[in-house]
């Protein structure tokens, strides 16, 4: 049986690249794919359905219908949770060796929009950031990448500041330090 969750993740990442894509087009994207080839087609069929039924119940997509098509397009639920798939992959290709930048983010996200602003905590948790004061987040991981998407993705164009730089003070870096030993007991 082929895994619900692969075919998700496969539906979820067409939609980031296409934007509004047809239903049809990826059908066929995952019938073609090599980790769904040579399945019974009825069983991918229905394991289709069933991803994109439960990716609309879960308001991760949105389905718009014309006479002769079905589009779907992605959320912005549906774009935070590609982006934890993304930092969660097991297979991410960001290095986790120090290039001597430091990655500051500062966050300044009003209780509005509370849901938010835990959202990107989280997300910044998973990414190895430390929390060194109560908006400032500091890493040596090159995800900066990653949240200048999500900045664009969630329109934080003043909330959300994203510095790289080589150079921050001793005490700083001392107390980063500090708190990656803290972070990881």
């Amino acid at each position: 049986m082929i895994k619900k969750p692969s075919i998700q993740r496969v539906i979820l990442k067409t939609l980031s690249n296409k934007g509004v894509t047809p239903l049809e087009y990826i059908k066929k994207n995952i019938k073609g794919a090599s980790d769904f080839e040579n399945k019974d087609d009825n069983k991918t069929s229905y394991a289709i359905s069933r991803s994109v039924k439960n990716l609309l119940s879960d308001g991760l997509i949105e389905a718009f219908s014309s006479d002769h098509n079905q589009y779907l397009r992605l959320t912005k639920e549906g774009k935070q949770k590609l982006n934890n798939i993304a930092i969660e992959c097991e297979s991410s290709l960001v290095s986790t060796s120090w290039d001597g930048y430091w990655r500051i983010i500062l966050l300044d996200i009003p209780e509005e929009r509370k849901n938010e602003r835990e959202a990107l905590r989280y997300l910044l948790k998973k990414a190895g950031f430390v929390c060194v004061k109560n908006s400032v987040w500091i890493s040596m991981y090159p995800y900066e990448h990653l949240f200048t998407n999500i900045k664009k993705d969630l329109n934080l164009t003043t909330e959300m500041m994203i510095l790289v730089t080589d150079k921050i003070d001793k005490e700083t870096e001392k107390e980063f330090f500090t708190l990656c030993v803290e972070h990881k007991k």
